[in-house]
């Protein structure tokens, strides 16, 4: 459904170096940086774009998909690992459907990062 998604971070260093290890578990990786942000991309074809900005932006809830349980669960270790809150340990979350498996956590700028399995246990 996206091409991209684009967002202001006041804290521009903290928040690349949030994204960049939190996101790694699902392919994450700059694809370029120059004087307004970075762009991470996982596949090439969408992607997510940190700005740098003055003032405290407004909190977003990103969701990422995750080929599998265990990326899930990388990111969440990975995500507090780079100073991330947790909001929501990896596990199914049974009142959105029966194989939404998900683990949710509070970044630098008060984002609610999200990564979210569909698939069933493997």
């Amino acid at each position: 459904m996206f091409d991209h998604v684009v967002f202001g971070t006041s804290d521009y260093a903290a928040s690349k170096a949030f994204f960049l290890k939190a996101l790694e578990p699902i392919g994450m990786a700059v694809v370029s940086e120059g004087s307004l942000g970075i762009e991470l991309s996982a596949d090439g074809r969408t992607s997510l774009c940190i700005r740098r900005i003055e003032e405290k932006p407004a909190h977003l809830h990103l969701a990422f998909v995750a080929q599998n349980r265990q990326q899930v669960e990388a990111f969440h270790r990975a995500a507090l690992e780079a100073g991330g809150k947790d909001n929501g340990a990896p596990g199914l979350r049974p009142n959105y459907s029966g194989k939404y498996y998900a683990a949710f956590v509070i970044g630098p700028d008060g984002h609610n990062i999200e990564v979210v399995c569909h698939e069933s246990e493997s």
